[in-house]
């Protein structure tokens, strides 16, 4: 399997999806243990609860395990949240702080992850964006994301239904982030907070540069939004994915309109 699907569209959104992928080699699926095999801490069915949302958008999709290496996590492996549990870049804990591996990778396994999987995602993505700010002027990264609700090892309490995060104002156009705050207060169904828990990982962080014409927002659902459970097998819910993904348009449309208007 290729390290990363890329759907060309000539809008100004990119929607980067790191998480979503479920493929481990076999050679590293036999060093994981009972708890690592479930893949637990995926972004389950990202793909298609974002599909056909945004016509023209363009997307850049990691198809490996988060377990394999992380695609959101600075290839140094510093900590994106100093002083809060996290995730490393290759993990060696689900979430809930649980061991994952009969048999840790060695560095010179991370080593060759990095290449195998890390660099070709952020080289395709880089390849994106140079390519939509050549055609528009700008180009704007909305990260894809979602999470289970309740993790106590990771946050406390309920997490909201949408995490927007664009740390703290500094990875894209104020314009961008209103837009898209605006857009969750005005529902009742669903709850939403701005740079909480979650304002954006290494990608946000690593693309987001405003004055140079690249914009770039996390956006982190709560998984209960769209699956029938959170809890393995993590299927699928029509029914509630439906009413999220009327939400889901509404913001992307924004998202485009106000990086075609105002950026």
């Amino acid at each position: 399997m290729t390290p990363v699907t890329i759907i060309q569209g000539q809008g100004p959104v990119i929607l980067g999806q790191p998480h979503s992928g479920t493929y481990v080699p076999e050679s590293i699926f036999e060093t994981l243990n009972e708890t690592g095999r479930q893949l637990l801490d995926t972004d389950w069915h990202i793909p298609r609860l974002y599909d056909g949302l945004l016509a023209d958008a363009t997307i850049v999709r990691a198809n490996f395990s988060r377990y394999v290496i992380d695609a959101n996590r600075p290839p140094d492996g510093a900590s994106l949240y100093p002083g809060q549990n996290s995730t490393d870049l290759v993990p060696a804990y689900t979430f809930d702080g649980q061991p994952i591996w009969r048999s840790a990778p060695t560095d010179h396994e991370v080593a060759d992850r990095m290449d195998a999987f890390h660099r070709p995602y952020h080289a395709a993505l880089s390849a994106e964006i140079d390519r939509i700010k050549a055609l528009h002027g700008c180009a704007v990264v909305y990260d894809c994301h979602s999470i289970r609700s309740e993790i106590p090892f990771l946050f406390d309490r309920r997490l909201p239904d949408l995490n927007v995060g664009d740390n703290n104002g500094t990875t894209c156009a104020p314009a961008l982030t209103r837009a898209v705050a605006d857009i969750c207060a005005s529902t009742s169904r669903y709850t939403h907070v701005v740079n909480g828990r979650f304002k954006g990982g290494w990608t946000t962080r690593q693309y987001g540069r405003p004055a140079d014409g690249v914009h770039a927002i996390q956006m982190e659902l709560a998984q209960r939004c769209y699956l029938t459970s959170e809890m393995p097998p993590f299927d699928y819910s029509i029914t509630r994915a439906d009413k999220f993904r009327s939400l889901l348009q509404t913001i992307l449309t924004a998202v485009s309109r106000t990086a075609q208007l105002s950026l």
